[in-house]
């Protein structure tokens, strides 16, 4: 007989009780797919908080209730898969839509902080030919967007806001039509900042009147650091970008790891919406 029951039945119970919470927040990721932007550690946590709820239920509601009855593992059990679900589709109802966007308004309203205009995506203007700078420039856009507070690339439109279509792009693409383009910018995005973060934009395509038809791409905050890998002189480069007003920059070995450290820090809103922590975190 132990001299202190309590205190094995504790030790016995806790990793019991943080895999199942670990298995019940796997499973509700899974089910909700790409509409939870929840961490796995943030559902494992409130996962745990829903038996330690099930525990108090059964200590407050039923007389003379021990760890190990079946009342109490029902309640404990039940209570942690229903907070899941509840925090889940919560956090799921209240994320941000980035889907489609009224592009004809933001070419009225000009470039800021969270919008910007390419003129192509391959087609070199200047030297009127397909040029891989071009495509290097998308991507730095887009992962500057996710690094900081998001915001909406429209490619086929000059810095003035002037439709030029997307004629150039797509002579470039052995099926010229939309899709092989969205097909071509997954691949490219995936290429240079990981399948993870090229999944996060929504694209769309907008026909405007007779001025031709533009590519905007809906980038929201991504919930973690997104990395821009590219070939260099001497081996591949791997940088953080951002948004700077209205301009996209790389930071620095330190400045990227002050930003980090401050864009991602774990606040209450960041834990229940998933979200980096806003610019009240002193960014």
């Amino acid at each position: 007989m132990p001299a202190s029951p309590l205190l094995v039945e504790f030790a016995i119970a806790l990793p019991i009780a943080l895999a199942f919470a670990y298995a019940v927040a796997w499973v509700v990721r899974r089910l909700f797919g790409r509409r939870l932007r929840l961490g796995l550690t943030t559902m494992a946590v409130i996962s745990l908080l829903g038996i330690s709820v099930g525990l108090l239920l059964a200590g407050l509601l039923f007389y003379g209730q021990y760890l190990w009855m079946p009342t109490t593992l029902l309640l404990a059990f039940g209570s942690s898969i229903g907070l899941t679900f509840v925090a889940a589709s919560v956090a799921a109802f209240i994320r941000p839509n980035y889907g489609d966007v009224d592009v004809a308004a933001l070419l009225v309203a000009g470039e800021s902080d969270h919008v910007e205009f390419k003129e192509t995506a391959r087609w070199n203007v200047r030297e009127h030919k397909k040029d891989p700078r071009m495509e290097l420039a998308i991507a730095k856009t887009v992962a500057a967007f996710l690094n900081s507070n998001g915001g909406v690339l429209v490619i086929g439109a000059s810095d003035d806001g002037v439709v030029r279509g997307l004629e150039r792009d797509l002579s470039t693409l052995r099926t010229p039509d939309h899709d092989r383009f969205e097909l071509w910018l997954r691949d490219l995005l995936s290429t240079l900042v990981g399948r993870n973060a090229a999944a996060l934009p929504h694209i769309q395509f907008a026909a405007l009147a007779d001025a031709g038809t533009v590519c905007a791409l809906n980038c929201p905050p991504s919930p973690k650091p997104v990395f821009l890998t590219a070939p260099r002189d001497g081996g591949p480069s791997t940088d953080l970008w951002v948004r700077v007003g209205n301009s996209t920059r790389a930071l620095g070995v330190d400045e990227a790891v002050e930003y980090v450290s401050r864009h991602w820090r774990p606040t209450l809103a960041s834990l229940v919406t998933g979200r980096p922590a806003g610019p009240t975190s002193g960014r």
